[in-house]
């Protein structure tokens, strides 16, 4: 879907805003224009140009899967201008969303997989993206383990979806909060997502693994699973340096030859040690 002017984005109406956590918020939405959301098409891992007029533009991944057709959602976290101007607008009101921009996940080259999702705090949404795109086609993939992790368990994004996801007999499901973040009632696992997984049985034969989270926990996940003998090939992840534009034109996300909004934002692990050290 393009307009004639690609910077001109197209009228959404919130349908559905959703607390998720602390300052984040999940907003369905869909195209004012028949038109625009009948030729509306996505795959998993591609993100959008959100904006609130007179404000400007944030960049958030598409949250939710293409196989859910008629509204896309976004989850976002309240910490500048647009985002605030975001946060506070209410159902039924009107934003802007340009997309969709990026290359995406290739889940059909998973078929007959073994999947691995390590996700952490507000980066769950891509992921839930790919989660979903691949619930929706479950007999094309084989044993599907979701490690997820927060700093404290207010801090959990998706908790109805972690509770349908813990009680799906196909899914195996582990969720971990920082040590000091857990509540009397928690009956999830205590420790930071890579020491969490380092402690797990990991098979990397006929597996994929897709990592997405803070920087800090991304550095210490790779060693485990290169530890566990999964290729680098075989390792996916997400980047969002600094997108603007969303089509390689202001240079903003540039990490030496690549543009993450054109070239990413999924790389492989392969891939990104070939990269400068800046990403």
């Amino acid at each position: 879907m393009r307009n004639d002017n690609i910077y001109k984005p197209c009228l959404m109406r919130i349908e559905k805003v959703t607390d998720e956590a602390p300052d984040v918020k999940t907003f369905r939405l869909k195209f004012i224009d028949d038109v625009q959301a009948r030729n509306f098409d996505f795959k998993a891992g591609q993100f959008g140009e959100y904006s609130v007029m007179g404000e400007g533009e944030s960049t958030f991944c598409i949250a939710s899967p293409p196989t859910r057709k008629g509204y896309i959602e976004c989850t976002f976290r309240k910490t500048g201008r647009v985002t605030s101007a975001l946060a506070n607008k209410e159902e039924g009101e009107i934003i802007g969303f340009r997309g969709p921009y990026g290359n995406r996940f290739p889940i059909e080259e998973w078929k007959g997989k073994n999947l691995l999702f390590v996700a952490g705090g507000i980066a769950l949404p891509p992921m839930r993206c790919v989660i979903w795109n691949c619930l929706d086609l479950r007999e094309d993939y084989k044993d599907i383990t979701i490690v997820y992790g927060a700093k404290t368990v207010d801090d959990l994004i998706y908790k109805n979806e972690l509770e349908e996801w813990n009680e799906r007999p196909d899914v195996t499901l582990v969720t971990t909060v920082d040590p000091g973040g857990e509540t009397p009632a928690w009956k999830g696992q205590i420790g930071f997502v890579p020491t969490i997984l380092e402690k797990m049985e990991l098979k990397a034969e006929n597996t994929i693994a897709v990592v997405c989270g803070p920087p800090i926990m991304i550095k210490f996940t790779f060693p485990v699973l290169v530890k566990a003998e999964f290729k680098e090939a075989d390792i996916f992840t997400t980047l969002e340096n600094r997108m603007k534009c969303g089509f390689g034109k202001c240079g903003r996300c540039n990490v030496g030859s690549v543009y993450v909004c054109k070239d990413g934002p999924v790389f492989t692990y392969a891939h990104l040690k070939k990269l400068p050290a800046e990403y």
